[in-house]
């Protein structure tokens, strides 16, 4: 048990250096928050979307600017695409679970918004679909993957990519970017 413990910390600490030490993935993050602190001060909105422990990333990421990270402030429009039951499970007996993610862009969305899809694999059917909708409607892409990429990359404005395989490691450090991006946006807004 130990050893489990030991080993996950040191991946992590790992995986934390090549970020750390990586100015490409360190200036897409900046670019990122650059995008959504002009999006929103220009009156557009933040969706988000991934599956699994990457839809419990995104969910957590909206609720950190519509709630709050640090500050006690005003909410910041984002959200999270996969919160409705009823729809999702209505959308994938009705058109598949593909469709789950592309038709609330296109319900939701308007030229100008931004969407951050989260997949540490980079190819699942419902993110690639909702990234290539939201380019299809001129919304800012932002995909973050593990270091595979994927066949979601050619419908990403800007990736991110944890350079790591293991998808536990790649969705602890997608929270973490998550949060880095939020804080700045924060301090953006309300601090400085």
């Amino acid at each position: 048990m130990k050893n489990i413990i030991k080993n996950n910390l040191n991946e992590s600490v790992e995986i934390n250096r090549k970020m750390l030490d990586d100015n490409t993935l360190i200036e897409s993050v900046q670019l990122a928050t650059q995008t959504i602190i002009s999006r929103f001060e220009n009156g557009y909105k933040l969706l988000l979307c991934g599956n699994g422990g990457s839809a419990a990333d995104a969910q957590h990421i909206a609720s950190e600017f519509t709630g709050k990270y640090y500050t006690d402030r005003e909410p910041l429009n984002a959200e999270a695409l996969h919160t409705d039951t009823s729809y999702l499970t209505a959308v994938s007996n009705d058109y598949g679970y593909q469709d789950i993610f592309s038709r609330m862009i296109k319900a939701k969305a308007t030229k100008g918004d931004i969407l951050i899809a989260l997949s540490t694999s980079g190819n699942s059917k419902n993110v690639v679909a909702a990234l290539h909708k939201a380019k299809e409607m001129g919304v800012f892409t932002i995909g973050m993957t593990g270091q595979k990429k994927g066949d979601m990359i050619p419908y990403c404005d800007l990736h991110i990519a944890v350079p790591s395989d293991n998808t536990a490691r790649i969705q602890e450090m997608h929270l973490l970017i998550g949060h880095s991006i939020c804080e700045a946006v924060e301090a953006h807004f309300f601090i400085i």
